[in-house]
């Protein structure tokens, strides 16, 4: 059912179509996020805007994202303000000048970019004889695979260049050819040069290459030259940024990192489908939802010997498992806890192929029925991912509860960066909003004694950093308990209060 056949060009395209609209849909609905704030904001020439001590709009706020910048102050700024390298936003400034400004139109260079995953992906299984059709679809499936697929960040850029590289390792130590080696340790290299994370699946799939083939020196010391000519500029730009996120995870500890693991390792194949029940049905849909990704993992190892050839599944493994193995060798070397979903969704597509081999052995009708089930428990969690505010970041439905009093000033915490939290907020909130900056280190009085030409406040209680988490507590001390201050309403991390005296 699941071999190559004359229909399959047909089926791959409808795949990519369902992909485009997919993808799409995630890029259009979902809510802004704080880390897409700073990609818009960079390629502005804004990396780090100093808002106003005065009142403002929602709408003013907008206006930093529109401003032009150039690759070397893209650049500059990347080694002075962020921890990450530039290839992506240098990518992604010349998406800007084809398309314009704006989250949405950012978004799709990921989206593109995730496509483009998918024939990698398709390519790969090809190789390793497993059914393209079916590896796709578990890999579009996979929460982690869409999610990072539709947000304006360098993760589709770097699984994209992982995959080609992964792909060429392939064909090079099938055929035997040192140059397509070395293409596929640049493409590893790129990966990293896009997201420093990235060379988790580059290290394995060079250590893989070296096991496969020990005795032809001249392949992996071509792929190792590729991928060693980015590490330069991987330095250059990670030397200096090293020490600007200190603080950022909490400190290391075994068992906690394995339990935090395990759970987002199952969010990037699952997504959040026990989020969606409350009490006994949570517990329920996480059972559920454990116990199907256990059988498929017992699956894998059942039908070892027959989902790939020895070369290309030993690939696959290594690959699928490196980025939460480097993910716990990273926290215990650094003493710190790295690990969140989209960092797993570098081992997404491995997964995926892994198990579309599997399914593949199979007799006709279970592989149908088991494939069917997937696929469902996939589509569920997209579909979440499109649609369910469970699965976004707080901006959206913080600013939809903040329009319920459309004349208060609003206050919000500058947060760690001053960047994220402010600019998700004023991108989802309508521009004649008027904003209030506060500072974690503002006493109550002085917050008061700011927003005093208001009539009506609203509290945007967003704690998303330790900074905003402080300033949060800051300004329900302000005006949680004051005589001249009465409390009007509650919303989804809002608080509004009206002022009925003349006092503070």
């Amino acid at each position: 059912m699941f071999a190559r056949s004359h229909r399959l060009p047909a089926r791959l395209l409808a795949v990519l179509v369902l992909a485009a609209a997919l993808l799409v849909g995630a890029a259009t609905l979902r809510g802004a996020e704080y880390d897409e704030q700073y990609t818009l904001l960079l390629l502005s020439g804004t990396p780090r805007p100093v808002w106003p001590e005065a009142v403002f709009t929602a709408g003013e706020a907008r206006a930093a994202e529109q401003g032009q910048t150039s690759l070397i102050a893209i650049a500059h700024d990347l080694r002075t303000t962020d921890v990450h390298p530039p290839l992506y936003f240098w990518a992604a400034a010349g998406w800007r000048d084809l398309v314009g400004p704006g989250l949405v139109r950012a978004r799709l260079l990921s989206v593109l970019l995730g496509l483009g995953t998918l024939v990698a992906v398709g390519v790969i299984a090809g190789a390793s004889r497993i059914p393209p059709v079916l590896a796709m679809g578990f890999t579009l499936g996979c929460y982690g695979f869409a999610y990072t697929g539709a947000i304006a960040r360098g993760f589709a850029l770097a699984q994209l260049f992982s995959l080609c590289g992964v792909a060429l390792l392939l064909a090079a130590e099938r055929r035997g050819r040192a140059g397509i080696a070395l293409a596929g340790g640049l493409a590893l290299g790129a990966a990293t040069f896009t997201n420093y994370l990235a060379s988790f699946v580059g290290l394995a799939a060079l250590a893989w290459l070296i096991w496969r083939r020990p005795r032809a020196p001249r392949l992996w010391l071509a792929a190792m030259l590729g991928f060693a000519l980015f590490l330069p500029a991987d330095l250059w730009f990670f030397l200096p940024q090293r020490t600007s996120r200190v603080g950022q995870f909490p400190p290391f500890r075994l068992l906690d990192s394995l339990l935090l693991l395990g759970r987002d390792c199952a969010g990037a194949l699952a997504g959040g489908l026990p989020l969606y029940a409350n009490g006994t049905w949570r517990v329920l849909a996480a059972g559920a939802v454990g116990g199907l990704l256990a059988g498929l993992a017992v699956l894998i190892v059942w039908r070892w010997r027959r989902l790939a050839p020895p070369g290309p599944r030993l690939l696959l493994v290594v690959c699928a498992g490196a980025p939460p193995a480097g993910l716990l060798l990273l926290g215990a070397v650094f003493d710190t806890t790295p690990i969140e979903l989209r960092y797993l969704a570098f081992a997404t597509p491995f997964a995926a192929l892994l198990l579309a081999g599997a399914v593949a052995t199979l007799p006709r009708r279970p592989a149908l029925v088991l494939a069917a089930l997937v696929l469902a428990v996939q589509a569920a969690s997209v579909i979440g991912l499109l649609t369910r505010p469970e699965t976004m970041q707080p901006a959206r439905a913080t600013a939809r509860a903040a329009a319920a009093w459309p004349d208060a000033l609003v206050l919000i915490p500058r947060g760690n960066d001053g960047v994220g939290i402010i600019g998700a907020f004023a991108s989802e909130t309508p521009p004649e909003t008027k904003l209030l900056v506060v500072d974690r280190d503002e006493p109550p009085d002085h917050i008061r004694q700011r927003a005093a030409g208001a009539r009506r406040v609203v509290l945007a209680l967003l704690a998303q950093d330790d900074a905003s988490r402080d300033t949060a507590h800051a300004l329900l001390a302000a005006f949680g308990s004051r005589p001249c201050w009465r409390r009007i309403g509650v919303g989804f991390n809002v608080l509004a209060y009206a002022r009925v005296c003349e006092g503070d």
